[in-house]
């Protein structure tokens, strides 16, 4: 791919969303193992402020959370002999044993295979202790028996956040930032809520009637606040900088903090003939094979993470279409445009 023709592309594909209010800004970086290949921004971080500068601007990651947090940080205890992915949540751990989640693995919530209930509101189930909460998710019936059928559900990242507190005994929020994070040097990476100097630098996203305004430097997701800004759902800040050096080791897992066989092992069909395909987390980009290698994980805020290790590339698109609306259909004419652009059909 000729990347100055594709970087031309991609900015007249931004700069129409901007045009038709899909967001207010964007930030976008292609790459490969060897680091960034192209980028940029569009736009603003709100109607009115100054352009949007991509090396300084934040973004709420909303659900690639699961990706940047829960799917290293359970990678780095696969790896290190703590955890497996095929035993019962029940053999091993007491909190889960006595409730049907103790029936599921590992491997069925990073697959979404696990049954558990779909998306809710967990002040109206559990109420506002964050405690209560927890007990209320863990002790939850199963909607499907194990393994029956790939629904996503937030509640799988948040039961394998759990998990990985129980098993190191920190909380999800330091796992991610010395475990992950820091050794790779990304800097600009953190949960919520962001001191204000951060806040100004962040892309606003829905508003809030609450507080009156647009939420910014607070992660939208209600569920993530109500567990104090950080948890396995949501909660993470980051720029298309720092999501490229991630990407950069997800393409060349030779480094910590987690290897070759963690990836190979996520970034391939791990759900047999269920629909839709899933790896680890992971999951085909619409429209693609697996012959085509081309995997995706996306947030409700506007926000997608791309990669193909056949084709050894990654990209990044961050925006805040919630600025505007809760539409999707825009936005994924958006991403889908931008990814063809990176990985052409075959």
């Amino acid at each position: 791919m000729n990347t100055i023709v594709a970087a031309s592309r991609i900015e007249r594909l931004l700069e129409d969303g901007v045009r038709g209010q899909v967001y207010p800004g964007a930030a976008w970086a292609v790459g490969d193992a060897g680091g960034p290949l192209a980028g940029g921004g569009v736009g603003a971080l709100a109607p009115g402020e100054p352009p949007l500068r991509p090396g300084d601007a934040l973004f709420d990651l909303a659900s690639l959370t699961k990706v940047v947090s829960v799917w290293p940080v359970v990678g780095t205890l696969v790896e290190s002999g703590k955890l497996r992915l095929d035993v019962r949540l029940g053999e091993f751990w007491p909190e889960a044993a006595p409730h049907p989640v103790g029936d599921v693995t590992p491997l069925q919530l990073l697959t979404h295979t696990a049954g558990l209930p779909l998306r809710a509101n967990l002040r109206a189930l559990y109420g506002t202790d964050p405690q209560d909460v927890r007990d209320g998710v863990l002790r939850e019936r199963l909607r499907r028996r194990p393994g029956e059928a790939v629904e996503y559900t937030d509640r799988a990242a948040l039961v394998l956040g759990y998990l990985s507190e129980f098993l190191t005994g920190r909380p999800l929020r330091e796992l991610a930032a010395t475990r992950v994070w820091e050794p790779l040097g990304m800097t600009e990476t953190r949960y919520g809520p962001l001191p204000a100097p951060l806040a100004r630098r962040t892309a606003p996203t829905e508003y809030d009637e609450e507080t009156g305004a647009h939420l910014r430097g607070t992660v939208h997701d209600f569920s993530t606040r109500l567990l104090g800004g950080a948890c396995g759902i949501a909660g993470t800040f980051s720029t298309a900088g720092d999501l490229g050096r991630f990407l950069r080791q997800v393409l060349d897992p030779v480094r910590p903090p987690f290897g070759a066989g963690w990836v190979a092992a996520s970034l391939r069909v791990r759900t047999g003939e269920l629909v839709p395909a899933r790896g680890l987390f992971w999951h085909l980009a619409p429209g693609t094979s697996a012959r085509d290698d081309v995997w995706v994980h996306y947030g409700f805020t506007g926000t997608g993470m791309w990669v193909s290790p056949a084709r050894g590339r990654w990209a990044v698109l961050l925006t805040n279409k919630l600025y505007f609306s809760r539409a999707t259909g825009p936005v994924t004419a958006v991403r889908d445009a931008f990814r063809e652009a990176v990985f052409p059909p075959r």
